[in-house]
């Protein structure tokens, strides 16, 4: 404690050495300080403060309708970028103050100046938000915060219209691209049709495979008929050759029927019904044992005919001449049969030629189908997208959408909101004071003097033997006394002076 109380004493001993020079200094700060703050100009904050109202009852009404836009997005957008350097260019030229520019510099500078000195502020939650400005102008003040409030509300509305516009526009080139490429898709699948009309399935058809199923299904089915109705002319043809007993028993004369020929017939029947099993009516197998078979039917019946003119009475029998009706009805039945089964053969064989290229054209129609509804689907879906997109640009630019209900206008109050002069005025006050005592203190460090003999001992490291006291004079105290007085008059003045200034500015903060 010693030891401190030590160093604090030679620490004002030092001091008080030069605390002249310590006053002068102080005074001198502190008057050059205080002229500044009482000669700064008054600051007059301009604010402005707007609800923003993003619920409208066109939003359920709307819904499903067309895209709803996100207003809360765009609100919080506008509040980001309010502040940005077009905005800003733009305000000085609605408040007139990009005429006192006078070189791109200073352009630069007063727009620095502004993106600093404006203040946008607001909670999301409750869409209300506040616009600030601080200027020593107050009209200018009231005019750009006015100003900033019009570009607020202005490009909340324009910016989703802008867009709603580029979108229409973006989806009009993509339709008439669409357009173009649909029809050209259309041409092209025309001209592919009228090139291999032959190779085309039929409407109902289905594709190569189901036509070559279809018609070896009514090649087969044309073949039974077939068999059916040869059956049925041989049962008529029998008939005539001999009266039956019983149903489905024929009574021949022995006398009228060739064992050989009838064998031979057999064979041939059984040979080429074997053949059809494995071959289509096309085969010359099956040609072959059809022309054989042909040939023996008709012998046998010439030789019918032959043994029947023996009696003159049998053509005039009125059964025997219902018979030969019947079988010319047959005989027309069986070639019509036959017609049938060589046109489904030949339609079948024509199929099988065409196995190599109907898949492929198959393959290409396709293709071609795929493309042309691709085209027409994104054609269907733009076309629906741009009326959507209209209407959604129109509910944007509806001002029931987004509504802005300005809370205070743009004002400026009476009394200005800065400098602050009274925390100005004792910063500068305590500055002087810090100033002086410091400067004291660094003139005692450059011009140091031993103020004790403890001080003496311990720089020098030798012992003190003893010192000599100053014996003043009256003259000498009486000056030393004098001094002394106007020291503390100095410092009492100071003081003084500080609580003058300090009164004026509570009289009158306009100062």
């Amino acid at each position: 404690m010693a030891e401190i109380t030590a160093v604090l004493l030679n620490f004002l001993k030092a001091i008080g050495k030069y605390r002249w020079y310590a006053v002068v200094i102080t005074w001198t700060i502190a008057l050059v300080g205080w002229a500044v703050v009482l000669r700064l100009p008054n600051q007059y904050e301009a604010s402005a403060r707007v609800y923003v109202d993003t619920q409208s009852i066109l939003k359920p009404l709307m819904s499903g309708m067309t895209t709803m836009p996100n207003l809360d997005q765009q609100v919080m957008f506008m509040r980001r970028t309010l502040i940005s350097r077009p905005n800003v260019e733009r305000l000085m030229r609605m408040v007139d103050l990009d005429v006192r520019a006078k070189t791109t510099k200073e352009h630069d500078k007063l727009v620095d100046e502004l993106m600093t000195t404006i203040k946008f502020s607001g909670t999301e939650r409750d869409d209300i938000y506040t616009i600030t400005y601080v200027s020593d102008d107050p009209k200018l003040g009231k005019d750009i915060v006015q100003g900033l409030l019009q570009i607020f509300v202005e490009g909340s509305f324009s910016g989703k219209k802008q867009d709603s516009e580029k979108a229409v526009q973006f989806i009009d080139d993509q339709i008439k691209s669409y357009e173009n490429k649909l029809a050209s898709a259309e041409n092209a699948l025309k001209e592919f049709k009228i090139k291999n009309m032959g190779l085309l399935p039929r409407d109902g058809g289905g594709d190569y495979g189901g036509q070559l199923q279809q018609a070896n299904d009514q090649l087969s089915q044309a073949r039974l008929q077939l068999a059916e109705a040869e059956q049925a002319r041989n049962a008529i043809s029998r008939q005539i050759k001999g009266e039956p007993a019983r149903p489905g028993v024929e009574k021949v004369d022995p006398g009228m029927v060739d064992p050989e020929l009838e064998s031979r017939i057999a064979v041939a029947q059984k040979n080429l019904d074997a053949l059809r099993l494995q071959y289509t009516e096309q085969h010359p197998d099956i040609i072959a044992n059809r022309r054989l078979l042909d040939q023996l039917l008709a012998q046998r019946a010439e030789l019918a005919k032959t043994k029947r003119s023996i009696d003159p009475g049998a053509g005039y029998s009125p059964m025997l001449q219902q018979l030969n009706v019947s079988l010319s009805a047959a005989e027309a039945q069986v070639a019509s049969m036959r017609a049938r089964v060589d046109e489904y053969a030949a339609r079948v064989a024509r199929l099988r030629a065409q196995s190599a290229e109907a898949p492929e054209v198959e393959a290409q129609l396709a293709q071609l189908n795929r493309d042309y509804q691709v085209n027409r689907d994104n054609y269907q879906k733009l076309v629906e997208r741009r009326e959507s997109a209209r209407l959604s640009g129109d509910l944007s630019s509806a001002t029931d959408m987004l509504t802005f209900r300005v809370i205070d206008p743009p004002t400026v109050p009476a009394q200005p909101s800065g400098p602050n002069r009274l925390r100005l005025f004792s910063l500068v006050f305590g500055a002087a004071l810090v100033a002086g005592l410091a400067v004291a203190f660094l003139m005692s460090q450059v011009r140091p003097t031993f103020m004790s003999q403890g001080a003496l001992r311990e720089v020098t490291g030798l012992p003190v033997l003893g010192a000599i006291g100053m014996n003043w004079t009256a003259e000498q105290t009486v000056k030393r006394k004098r001094r002394l007085v106007a020291l503390g008059v100095s410092v009492l003045m100071l003081f003084g002076a500080y609580g003058a200034g300090m009164a004026a500015i509570l009289v009158r903060p306009t100062l």
